[in-house]
């Protein structure tokens, strides 16, 4: 069975009802489905509570993609934690804030990447700060240019949504794809495309909010040397 991925198509969904599949060796709880973002793209695995049918609760402090990548790991914050069983009833609870201020700042990397137009060969998103990684072979970038370029962005309020291609399109339109080390994820003969209008289409397989008013002030607080043409760019809420 394959975990449904309930972040896919609502992001602010931040809790579900979900039949236990399964427990692995580890201690890790499988679902048939999930509204945790599993660790994937430089964003890191959703954590909040496992409910169970008697209200005691599970913490998890992460969720990460099985071996197959088809099922999603809910892994516990502690080892000793009771396990539900298989075919057990449960709910699933997000830590809402945590998840929100990751796709404020998950949207707001795609303006970063409209406003310095370079391939990106990494990057990584947090709650406080967050960076992308940046193929450009001369320095001289100005922090209170790309700052003003992405508050600027920011302002107009655009509305972020989300569609479906097929691999073949994308492969057809190489355009697409900004990231050199993350590639899109493919293979399901489908791929969701990431809107800003107006601004900025690129593939990902993130969460992100629906409107740039979501995001608030941000700042580019450090942009770092990583390589004769790598650029390290990071970025903060003002």
């Amino acid at each position: 069975m394959t975990t449904a991925l309930l972040f896919r198509d609502d992001a602010y969904l931040a809790e579900t009802p979900a039949t236990v599949v399964e427990v692995t060796p580890e201690g890790g709880i499988v679902l048939d489905r999930t509204v945790f973002y599993a660790t994937a793209g430089g964003q890191p695995g959703d954590r909040g509570v496992l409910v169970r049918a008697d209200g005691a609760e599970i913490a998890i402090a992460t969720a990460v993609y099985g071996p197959d990548k088809a099922n999603v790991i809910h892994v516990p914050a502690f080892t000793d934690a009771a396990k539900p069983e298989a075919g057990e009833a449960v709910t699933l609870r997000l830590d809402w804030p945590t998840r929100h201020k990751r796709m404020r700042m998950h949207t707001a990397l795609h303006l970063l990447s409209v406003a310095l137009p370079y391939p990106v060969t990494g990057g990584s998103i947090g709650e406080e700060e967050s960076r992308l990684d940046f193929d450009i072979r001369e320095a001289g970038l100005d922090k209170d240019e790309i700052t003003a370029r992405v508050n600027e962005m920011i302002a107009t309020g655009a509305q972020v949504s989300e569609r479906w291609i097929s691999d073949e399109e994308l492969i057809a339109n190489p355009g697409l794809v900004k990231t050199m080390s993350v590639k899109p994820p493919m293979g399901t003969g489908r791929v969701r495309l990431v809107e800003i209008a107006g601004l900025d289409l690129q593939p990902c397989g993130g969460t992100h909010v629906r409107s740039l008013a979501e995001i608030g002030p941000v700042q580019v607080t450090k942009i770092e040397k990583k390589g004769q043409q790598n650029r390290r760019v990071r970025l903060a809420w003002a």
